[in-house]
């Protein structure tokens, strides 16, 4: 049997496993085990590079001459490509062969990542980091893809435990690994960290995959008018969640027409994918209850998880002062725990049912984040710990068991359309939970500190006494006018007034995350155990 068995039907994932009393399975030679680990290690690569450059925007915005708004777009530019590549993986796989495709992106992805070290200004970062947010996205999908596909059924939870790594573990580590080493070696070594580790993951891939014809004849049976309407449509609409918040959403013309286009485009996609007869993605297993219910709980993880990683370091930028080191050594807490946890989630599916692991994780999940919602002027690094911890916790018991549930029952030949939806849809969590929170953030703080004013009111004795304080104190720190003292005073009121509502909408922010969570677990419930969920072919 070849390591990619007959067909590999496209980067299509096959069953999932009911995981309870699986039969014994079959061995998986040593070289099937290295396709997978190599597959792996590229799809945590891939997620590590979006936070790891977050944590490191600013100095790589004043290196090359961004202004803070133009240079959003070095994120946006990449997560653009990325969700468009994601979904169109599995048919340009059976295309150019999974062999072929995933070593021609995974050398990409590594020579983009070098030249954006390089990058002179900000036109020619732009561009290469959506190149290579069009070959890291390859990694993902065909990542889990290539788990589902080789490994028996007994053995799946181990490759999705891996799989895990780069879904959860990655977001949490990247602000750690990016302002480490940024404070220390500069900005472009979280590009140059990329080299190491995908040297050996092409090594890897080169020697485990097998080699298997192309088919370029299926370029001229392709749904061109589904791949077209698609990429139009998630390019529009990720550029709206990403530049929405800045631009005062629909007061911005740019925006809105962004808008109407990501409806059009969006709309003709899902009326071309139910009615074409060879369609891109075969959108009909979303009326599949497990996969349905798995994929709304995917995209509310999605919302959660990178809405957390994007957050804290706000919070702790803002309000405590932080830099880019400083927020790793506390994300640092979100990330390590899992490294120890997610090994064990196989071990924990095999002895209970994988819907009370899920439901015990987003349980956490959603505790972490209820546990941050009454901030203070003091609440830093240590107050983080704990939640931290707990969400890590909560995120290792997630991720493996909900894929593995919410695929189970899937046929060969609509495993590729399942990896795809499924990654996309946590992707696109992600985008839609940071524009969430940012737009939350605004109105909340403006919301609170309208509040606040009203407390502290010249009328008031105890403002009055404030400020005389205030005064007095600019006066003994070598202020020689006293209307310029009491000009001082009424400033560091209004900051500490804005602060203080900044502080309350963080929590307000932290509700939100721990309330989408809420209703991830109520998704749960519905889900049926996978051996009693609706049949599909058998692995």
């Amino acid at each position: 049997m070849s390591t990619l068995q007959p067909t590999l039907n496209a980067a299509s994932a096959a069953n999932l496993p009911a995981l309870a009393a699986a039969p014994a399975a079959p061995a998986v030679s040593a070289k099937t085990w290295i396709a997978v680990v190599g597959a792996t290690l590229g799809a945590f690569m891939a997620v590590l590079n979006i936070q790891i450059v977050n944590a490191s925007l600013a100095d790589i915005q004043g290196a090359i001459g961004a202004g803070i708004d133009d240079g959003g777009w070095i994120s946006t530019s990449y997560l653009i490509a990325e969700i468009v590549v994601i979904p169109l993986s599995g048919w340009l796989a059976q295309v150019f062969s999974i062999r072929i495709y995933l070593l021609t992106n995974a050398i990409l992805f590594l020579i983009l990542s070098a030249a954006c070290a390089l990058a002179q200004d900000l036109p020619q970062m732009i561009v290469l980091r959506a190149v290579q947010g069009f070959t890291g996205g390859v990694l993902i999908p065909m990542a889990f893809t290539l788990i589902i596909t080789l490994l028996p059924r007994a053995k799946q939870p181990v490759g999705l435990a891996l799989f895990a790594l780069s879904a959860t573990f990655a977001p949490a580590i990247g602000p750690t690994i990016g302002g480490y080493l940024t404070e220390n070696f500069g900005w472009q070594y979280i590009f140059y960290v990329n080299l190491a580790p995908g040297a050996i993951m092409v090594g890897m891939l080169w020697y485990a995959l097998d080699a298997r014809p192309m088919k370029l004849s299926l370029l001229a049976d392709g749904d061109w008018a589904g791949i077209i309407t698609m990429a139009i449509g998630l390019s529009a609409l990720q550029t709206v969640l990403e530049e929405g918040n800045k631009d005062d959403w629909f007061g911005s013309p740019f925006i809105v027409k962004l808008s109407v286009i990501a409806v059009v485009a969006l709309g003709a996609f899902l009326i071309i994918e139910l009615t074409v007869k060879k369609p891109l993605l075969n959108l009909r297993l979303l009326v599949r209850r497990n996969f349905g219910f798995g994929m709304l709980a995917n995209f509310l993880l999605g919302v959660a998880l990178y809405g957390s990683v994007f957050i804290l370091p706000q919070y702790l930028s803002r309000i405590q002062g932080y830099n880019a080191e400083q927020i790793g050594a506390v994300l640092a807490w979100t990330g390590l725990p899992q490294l120890v946890l997610i090994p064990l989630v196989p071990r924990l599916m095999q002895k209970f049912d994988a819907r009370i692991i899920i439901g015990v994780g987003f349980v956490l999940f959603a505790g972490s984040n209820f546990m941050n919602i009454y901030m203070t002027n003091d609440y830093a690094a240590d107050q983080l710990l704990w939640p931290n911890v707990v969400r890590a916790i909560g995120q290792a018991l997630v991720m493996a068991p909900l894929s593995a549930v919410a695929t189970a029952g899937i046929e060969p030949e609509n495993a590729g359309s399942a990896s795809g939806l499924f990654n996309m849809m946590r992707n696109l969590g992600g985008a839609v939970g940071i524009a969430l929170l940012q737009t939350v953030l605004t109105k909340r703080e403006q919301y609170h500190s309208n509040v606040l004013m009203q407390s502290v009111s010249v009328f008031e004795q105890a403002t009055r006494m404030r400020l005389e304080q205030l005064t007095q104190y600019f006066i003994n720190h070598g202020v020689l006018d006293r209307a310029d003292a009491a000009h001082r005073a009424y400033v560091a009121i209004g900051h500490t007034v804005q602060k203080q509502a900044y502080i309350f909408a963080f929590s307000d922010t932290f509700y939100l995350l721990g309330m989408a969570l809420i209703v991830a677990l109520i998704a749960v419930f519905f889900l049926k155990k996978p051996g009693q969920a609706s049949a599909g072919g058998t692995h």
